[in-house]
Parts: structure tokens; sequence; C-alpha cells
């Protein structure tokens, strides 16, 4: 209905769900911003509208995350100090829902298995600080507010006691031991709050003396407003003339009619209108999010209606602007094609930028392409690449990223020979302290995906073309489409995706998929520095096919240094190469448990290059955690079985399967074939 002074009135979309019977309770405890509380009741008589639904210590989750098809967002933007948190360790156990408590329908499994904590430091006294989250709201206005626990941090019931603060005058125990009796067991407690005057709600936890443990966590917040009644009044438009007056109809099968008639409106208007170009100049726009369809199966419309609303607007740039900064993609600006489609060189407000754009015939779509957007918005590191923004005009798929002068690891590894079509040949500008810096530089951005964030981010895609390089040599991993946030459910398998030659063999057989996948694809790209050979060859020798048999192969056999790149004969100290094998070795383990973490790696290869660096002296098999004699001699280092590797027709295509096979992990990998990727 038209509100006063307003002849339009128009809906978008309506969603019903059937919720639990206990949802929401018709009463809570009342605050007021002065801290006298008393009882507010009749709670499901009134309208709620959600204004913050966070997910504390943990990542965004979007609808498919959750039962009711609610978003959650990160806390740390409503952090009032954020060095006085930290995030909890991911549990990675399943919640203990018990009757009484919360349930899957309340918040989902993930919010629960996150947590912020108390920063404390233990070598210094506890100085009993508090962890504040600030939140602008209406003045003098009712709000719904749920706060969600899980004790995922202690190790006996009672050993956390802390308080709950709303408004720093309000304050009430928090233990669960009195509210729901069992350790990661989730439940959440209901408040009705009055906001003062500032325009600002604060929610504190802090620790309590009498604690064991004087520590405090929160794992979830929802802020919801309670909409007044003068809100919903109706008010009638003034009649011209008598003939002319306008009666609101009031009564389910008259708005429901209306309604309908409404969307069918709306949606046959979509449909006849055209795509217009749109053209600002500059960013971040205030445009709709998402672009319509496309016969090229850009975004279709399908898609498009399925997107999740967290991604980043403030990185969203006009495809005007994108078309300039690539002189309507120029084919002289070309300078790659991947699994995303084709990337072009920019210059975007004065910033050198590389340009993907999402082609048909790719791979990788949509849902690749939230992905990136989602996780590149959400985290920083030196060796991660720089997501610079995104457009979605015009049915496009494009992403912004900083330009990386050296191109990718592969590029400066080996390259085409121009008159012998799919080989492969050595190139000299990497030396081997360079490699090994390359090397440390990725590890340190993957360990930062598997460490840096509450439940981890896994690649997926860990593969040398996937690695850059800038103008220093400096490594960047790059190309999070495939990536998955949160440490794996074993409960579920996933579809396997990935890159033929650098899959975990485990994951490609079982479907369960962990951080250690991604260290098995490094352990492959770690004897492509080391070979600067291809993953992936055709060769008529079955055991040259696959780089990581080939080289375990040669390991086994003590004699790696029969495989060495050329360009590297009597450049390399013979303990930096021991270590860096047994490094390589223990990536390429067959078992998940077995491998090392990117951390390990990471330390391991730092000592390489320190042995590299200081021609240190050691037994030969001191720090090594295999059985296998890896002390080589440098002097008869040749390459087998030629300078030139014969490559798989597509050594980078990106492969999904929706079930394993029933092969061994060797002969899987070994019988097959980039070309049947699809």
């Amino acid at each position: 209905m038209p509100a006063e002074g307003s002849h339009l009135a128009f809906v978008n979309a309506i969603e019903v769900f059937l919720a639990p019977e206990s949802f929401i309770r018709d009463n809570a405890t009342r605050i007021s911003p002065s801290g006298s509380r008393n009882s507010f009741d009749g709670l499901l008589s009134q309208v709620l509208q959600t204004l913050y639904r966070i997910n504390v210590g943990g990542l965004t989750l979007t609808p498919e995350n959750d039962t009711l098809w609610r978003n959650w967002k990160p806390d740390d933007s409503f952090l009032f100090n954020s060095e006085a948190a930290r995030n909890s360790e991911f549990f990675a156990d399943t919640p203990k829902f018990q009757l009484g408590g919360a349930t899957v329908y309340d918040a989902p499994s993930l919010v629960y298995k996150t947590a912020k904590e108390l920063n404390i430091d233990g070598r210094r006294q506890l100085n009993f600080f508090n962890i504040t989250w600030s939140f602008t709201v209406s003045k003098n206005s009712l709000y719904f507010v749920r706060v969600h626990f899980c004790d995922i941090i202690s190790v006996s019931l009672d050993a956390i006691i802390f308080n709950l603060y709303i408004y720093n005058k309000f304050s009430k125990k928090i233990s669960s031991y009195d509210q729901i009796g069992q350790l990661a067991a989730p439940f959440y407690i209901d408040f009705v709050v009055d906001s003062d005057e500032s325009g600002i709600m604060n929610i504190s936890i802090g620790p309590r003396r009498d604690s064991q443990n004087q520590n405090a966590f929160l794992n979830g917040l929802e802020i919801m407003e309670l909409m007044k009644k003068s809100d919903f009044v109706l008010f009638p438009v003034k009649p011209k003339s008598k003939r002319n007056s306008l009666f609101a109809i009031v009564g389910s099968v008259g708005v429901g009619a209306f309604v309908i008639v409404l969307i069918v409106i709306v949606l046959l208007s979509l449909k006849c209108r055209k795509a217009k170009p749109e053209q600002s100049p500059g960013w971040p726009l205030s445009a709709p999010l998402y672009g319509r369809g496309s016969s090229y199966n850009r975004i279709s419309e399908k898609s498009a209606n399925k997107s999740p609303s967290n991604l980043n607007l403030a990185l969203r740039i006009s495809y005007y602007e994108i078309e300039q900064s690539t002189k309507n993609f120029a084919s002289n600006l070309l300078i790659g094609e991947g699994g995303f489609g084709k990337v072009y060189e920019g210059m975007l407000r004065g910033m050198k930028v590389a340009v993907k754009r999402s082609e048909p015939g790719h791979g990788q779509g949509i849902l690749e392409f939230q992905t990136e957007i989602v996780v590149l918005s959400q985290i920083s590191h030196r060796h991660l690449v720089s997501l610079i923004g995104y457009c979605d005009e015009r049915s496009e798929m494009i992403l912004v990223f900083e330009f990386m002068e050296k191109g990718t690891l592969r590029d400066n590894l080996y390259y085409s020979t121009a008159n012998l079509e799919n080989s492969y040949s050595a190139r000299s500008e990497l030396s081997w302290k360079q490699r090994l810096e390359i090397c440390i530089g990725a590890a340190k951005g993957l360990n930062y995906l598997h460490t840096g964030s509450a439940g981890g981010i896994i690649h997926r895609d860990v593969k040398s073309t996937n690695i850059l390089l800038d103008e220093q040599f400096v490594a960047k991993v790059a190309d999070f489409g495939l990536s998955k946030s949160g440490l794996p459910d074993v409960e579920h398998s996933v579809d396997v995706k990935g890159t033929f030659g650098y899959l975990d063999p485990e994951y490609f057989i079982s479907l369960q998929l962990t951080d250690k996948s991604d260290v098995y694809s490094f352990g492959v790209v770690l004897l492509e520095v080391l070979c600067a050979r291809p993953a992936v060859v055709t060769s008529n020798r079955r055991e040259e096919v696959n780089l990581a048999e080939w080289g375990m192969l040669w390991m086994r056999e003590g004699q790696l240094e029969k495989i060495v790149d050329p360009m590297l004969v009597d450049k390399i100290n013979p303990n930096s190469l021991r270590k860096f094998a047994e490094t390589t070795e223990k990536c390429l383990k067959p078992s998940g448990s077995e491998r090392p973490s990117m951390r390990d790696v990471l330390w391991d290869l730092e000592y390489a290059l320190q042995l590299q660096l200081t021609q240190m002296n050691r037994e030969p098999l001191e720090d090594s955690t295999t059985n296998a004699s890896l002390e080589f001699s440098m002097p008869a280092i040749q390459r087998l079985p030629s300078n030139s590797f014969p490559a798989a027709d597509d050594e980078d295509a990106t492969v999904v399967f929706d079930d394993a096979s029933d092969e061994t992990a060797c002969e899987a990998f070994s019988n097959s074939r980039i070309g049947d990727a699809r």
C-alpha cells in the first residue's frame, strides 16, 4: 500500500519459512541503558527487522551454510579494541546440541565451532580487560538481542565463568555448567534492550575473579529491531473526487492477489527491458550487485538469483572503467589464459592491474567468481595476490588483481619451444637461492590460508601457474576460485576439484578434502621447481608421465640428482638439496596424516635456504625423518631422458568429478589423460 504522499508501492520477493515452534520465546528480560531489568512479554506478536547477524570468530556464512538461509558476517569490523580479542581454535568436532539448549535452526554448527576469547598473554598477569563490540542502532528504540555461546575452549566443565555486559551497566554471569551442563554444547540467551541517546549499542564480555580460568568467549550475536506500530500504519491517498476514492482492502486473499499480480508485472517488465550499459566515473558504486542473464553463460539468471549478498560492494568497479583500462580488451594486452578465462594487462586509476575476464567454455563460473571475491576481500597477506575489485555488469564476471610483473612460477621454470609443439625446455633465469625463496614465499601464503583465520581456508588448486611473481620475484599465491573455507567435515564428502598432476591421491579416492591436500599439491610444485618440468607430460615411458611418481621413484633409489634441472648443475649445496628432497618426500606421502603441516614445510624450506647460504656441516641423516638416504654428490647431474619434455594437451585443465574412482591412486594418475578432464 502506498504511503502518504506517494502513489507507488512494490515488492521484490517474499520468502516464507516454517520456523521451529520455540524459535523465539514470547518473553525475555528487558534491559535499559541504565542497567535496570524487567520482563518483556509479547515477543511473538512483534515484527522483528534483522540488523546484525554476527559469526563471532569466524568467516562469512552464506545461506548455503545455514539451515534457514541466513547470512552471518564476521565480527572483526565491530570490535572496539581488536587487540583485546583473538580467535579461538576452530572446533573440529560436531557441537553437542542438547535438549533445552540451542538447535541447528537457532544457528548453524559453524557458528558454534568458532569464537572470540580474551587475548591473554600467559607471560603477564591478567588485567581484567573486556572484549567489546559496538553496533550502530536507532536512538530510543527497542531491540531483540540474542547471544550465542558454546564452550569450545575449556578442558573441564566449570573452568570458565565470565560476565556478559550490555551498555556496561547490565551484567549477567555466564556459565556453561549452569546453562547447559556440558562442554561444547550450544546455548543462547535472549534480551530485549532499550537503546540510548548515543545511537551505539555496546555488548561486552569479561572475566570474573571467581573463575578457575579467567577467560571469556562469545560465538555468535544477533540484533533485531522491534518495529514500531506506527511504521505499519497505512495512510489512505486523499481522493480527488468521489469516483476516484481509494479504499484499503484488508484481508489475506486481497493482499495475496495483489502481491501475485505485482510480481508478474515486475517479472514481465524485467524480461522486456533491454540491458543498458552502465557507465560511471569511478567506484565504489551503488548499482545492482548482480548482472543479468546471458546466452554466453557468463552469469545466467538462475545463477544470479542464487548469488550471495555478501560480495563487497566497495570493491565493485564499473564495466566502463574496466573497458577503458584494457582499451576495450585489446588483443595486444592479452597476457594469459587460465581456468577462469582470459587475463589482460590494464591501467586502472594510474595503477597497473591484471584483469581476468570469464570466457564461455572455461571450467570455472559464477560460484568460483563469487568464492574468489568473498575469500580475497576478507584476507590480506604479503604472499597472497591482492584483489583490487570486480565487475558483474552486463552479465560479465571480471576480476581485477594487482599486476605481477614476472608472471607465473611455471613461466620462469620452463617454456614452450616454438618449433616443437607441446614440448617444454628449461630456462635459466632462476638460481637455486631464488627458487628456495619463491617456495618459502608460497609456503608462507598457504600457511596463512590454513591457519590465519578460524577454520582455515583450503586452496584446492595449488600449482605452479597459481603462484605468481612480482618484479622482485616475490611469490604470491593466486586463484582462489576453488578454495573452501572451514576445516573439513569428515562425515560428508566433496566433489573432487583441482588439476591433474597436482591432485592429492587420497582426496581423489576418498573425496575427503583436508589442508594436507594442499600440502601434497605443493610437494608436486617443489619437484617442479627442482626438475623444471611439467607435473604431467606425454611419454611412452609410463613412469615419466606423472612428475610426483617419477620424482619419488628416483628418490627411493637415492638418485634424485639425476633429474635435477641441468641449469642447477654444481650450483646446489648437497645438504640443501638433501633437506629440500626430504621436505618434498614428506609432502608426497600417500596418507595425509603422514604429511607435515604447511608451517613445518615452511620451516624445512627456510632451513634448506640456510644450508645453501651458510655451507653448514652436519651428519648425512641429521634432522631427517625419513629412512631414505639422500646424501647426494653433485658432479654428475644429468637430465633424463632429454632436455625437452612433451607435455599433455592441456596440463592446466581444472577437473571436477562427481564420483570417486575404484582404481588405486597410482593407477588413477598414471592412466589419466588431461584431455579426459571434463
